[in-house]
């Protein structure tokens, strides 16, 4: 669906617009530009990022117990009597563990929660960038119903001087006047709390980029097209880049608690060696024969077989029980955006079909304004010919469809937006629309 909010033949000059852009502090900023601030500055998006750092690096605490961590020590001092042990100077031992069936599912464990951290970032990132396109369209949109409501107003305000001649002329009454004072003054409110939203809404989009509020124009013809959501076709609710996350995190829970439980009649062999240099100072050769050699080393393997550990039994219940509960969850969470996901498809039809109306409305709208003032100029003959009141009606009522249009516009996009982010889609759409900016995930 192409968005209005782009679209040339919908673009009416602004004075509102036209005078911030001409302020030296004030800047235009690009519907690209503003995604790739919020991403780089996303709260969201670097605690994701630590996380994956996290499972990272648990990974590797997980895998590198099979390499032989080495420690050196030494030192020397005075004894008196036979030694309870051998002294040494210094000493080098290596240990390992070799072999466990426990370690090697905990490792599975943590390779998916390395997975699911991967996924809660391309979740954390999609996220973002759907919160940042969605406020750059709703201020782009702002600005837009700023620009009309005044224009609006603007028509409003002559029909009123028009109605007061016509009263004055004894052609109108004075509640018709009294009426279109009352519009006017309903679209002079309209007209304030669109620009306090335009404000609240450029303070958004500085809260989510990290720019300053005079940076934040939106910029209409740097806004792309969006795919349209396939119509008429019901599809399953799409596996979310969140979703599967959960899934890989919930996966991961179900392996501890199978470690957990693998501890005992299972064989836990594990490496050792040493090597030390004994201390000829202690007098050792006196109660030791050490035949002139000082030097002492030893290397092997240990095999342990675990045949009762009843705190490690309780363990592997709690862990057990928190996956059995995470499943539950999981489930829930799944039928729940099942339901959701139905209920969007739905939606995203309607709000489809009610952008097509009201284009066809504003279209219309155009044409009988259009129609009108060809009638007002043209020479008079074939009929009455339409008074100003009726073309400052016509303004007006082509003002509102025209407002109404970019709302419900506004509301399409959006759900196309909601579409990609759900699907997974929306960070490689954004990329293909500038590859040369940072989004890679």
């Amino acid at each position: 669906m192409k968005l209005l909010l782009k679209c040339k033949r919908f673009w009416a000059p602004s004075l509102l617009i036209a005078a911030i852009a001409a302020t030296p502090a004030l800047a235009q900023v690009s519907f690209a530009n503003a995604v790739n601030q919020a991403l780089e500055k996303s709260p969201r998006v670097k605690t994701a990022q630590d996380d994956l750092k996290k499972a990272q690096a648990g990974l590797a605490v997980m895998k590198d117990i099979f390499i032989p961590s080495v420690v050196a020590s030494g030192g020397a001092g005075a004894a008196t009597g036979i030694t309870l042990s051998v002294p040494t100077v210094f000493t080098v031992a290596a240990q390992s563990l070799v072999y466990s069936p426990q370690q090697q599912t905990l490792i599975r464990s943590a390779r998916l929660d390395l997975k699911a951290a991967t996924l809660a970032l391309a979740e954390a990132r999609e996220q973002t960038a759907e919160d940042a396109a969605n406020a750059y369209l709703t201020l782009n949109h702002d600005q837009l119903a700023v620009d009309a409501i005044s224009q609006q107003l603007q028509y409003q305000l002559k029909l009123v001087d028009i109605l007061q001649d016509r009263v004055n002329a004894h052609l109108d009454n004075e509640l018709d006047l009294k009426k279109v004072r009352r519009d006017a003054l309903q679209l002079r409110l309209q007209l304030m709390q669109a620009q306090d939203d335009l404000i609240a809404q450029r303070a958004r989009l500085a809260e989510l980029t990290g720019m300053t509020e005079s940076q934040l124009i939106a910029e209409a013809d740097t806004i792309p097209d969006l795919p349209a959501i396939p119509e008429g076709v019901s599809t399953p609710a799409p596996e979310s880049p969140g979703m599967l996350a959960a899934e890989a995190g919930q996966q991961a829970r179900e392996l501890r608690a199978h470690a957990d439980a693998q501890y005992t009649f299972r064989p836990i062999i594990s490496f050792g060696g040493q090597y030390g240099r004994v201390s000829p100072l202690e007098n050792v050769s006196e109660y030791y024969n050490l035949h002139g050699d000082y030097n002492a080393a030893s290397i092997g393997v240990q095999i342990q077989l675990p045949l009762l550990d009843r705190v490690r039994s309780a363990a592997a219940q709690v862990s057990a029980a928190d996956a059995a509960h995470g499943a539950i969850d999981l489930q829930t969470q799944k039928l729940e955006q099942a339901a959701a996901y139905s209920k969007f498809e739905r939606n995203a039809a309607e709000l489809n079909v009610k952008a097509q109306l009201a284009e066809l409305d504003f279209g219309i709208a155009q044409d009988e304004l259009q129609s009108l003032l060809i009638a007002l100029h043209s020479s008079p003959g074939g009929g009455p010919a339409p008074t100003p009141k009726e073309e400052q009606i016509s303004r007006i009522q082509e003002r509102q469809k025209y407002l109404n249009m970019i709302d419900t516009r506004l509301d399409a996009a959006r759900a196309e937006i909601d579409y990609l982010r759900q699907t997974g889609q929306l960070e490689d759409w954004l990329h293909s629309l500038n590859p040369a900016a940072p989004m890679s995930r």
